[in-house]
C-alpha cells in the first residue's frame, strides 16, 4: 500500500482522511453547517467541498435501550443519504468534526466513518489548452457569465 503522498506533473496526491456519515436528507444542511464551522473543507480555489449520495433506504431494528424502545419488526427509513468529505490527517481535527456531526445529527446512534486515503490536489497549472477542461455546459455556470478560462 502507498503510505505517503506523491506528485505527478499536474497534481499532488496527499494523505487525508475521508469522513462519511449517513443521515436523513433533511438533516444534511444542519450537519454540514456544523462541520464547515470547524474546517472550511477547502480544495484548491473551492471550499465547502462534500459529496451527497442519492437517497436510499436505511434498515434497522430498535433494541432495548434505544430511543424508540425495543421492536420486533425491521424498520426501513427512506430518504437517507450518505455524505463524504476530506479533511487533514489530524486526529484532534477529526475528533472535533465527528463531535460536531454527532451534536447536529438527529440519530441516537449516527453512522460516522473515517478512513485514511490519498486524495488529489491540483497544482493549479495553466491548462487552458486542454479541451477537456472548463465545463462550459454545466449548471454551475450562471447564465450570461463569461468564464475567464474560456475567453
Amino acid at each position: 500500500m502507498i503510505d505517503s503522498g506523491f506528485e505527478t506533473k499536474s497534481l499532488r496526491m496527499e494523505l487525508l482522511l475521508l469522513v462519511t456519515f449517513q443521515a436523513p436528507a433533511a438533516d444534511v444542511e444542519r450537519i454540514m453547517e456544523a462541520v464547515v464551522a470547524i474546517t472550511p473543507l477547502r480544495m484548491g480555489k473551492y471550499d465547502s467541498n462534500a459529496y451527497q449520495s442519492a437517497q436510499g433506504i436505511e434498515r434497522y431494528r430498535p433494541l432495548d435501550g434505544g430511543a424508540a424502545g425495543a421492536e420486533t419488526e425491521l424498520r426501513r427509513r427512506p430518504g437517507t443519504v450518505e455524505v463524504s468529505f476530506e479533511i487533514a490527517d489530524d486526529q484532534p481535527l477529526a475528533a472535533r468534526v465527528v463531535e460536531a456531526i454527532f451534536q447536529a445529527h438527529s440519530y441516537q446512534e449516527p453512522v460516522i466513518r473515517i478512513q485514511p486515503l490519498l486524495a488529489s490536489r491540483s497544482k493549479g497549472l495553466d491548462d487552458r489548452a486542454n479541451p477537456n477542461r472548463w465545463n462550459t455546459t454545466g449548471d454551475w455556470k450562471k447564465k450570461g457569465q463569461l468564464v475567464e478560462q474560456n475567453a
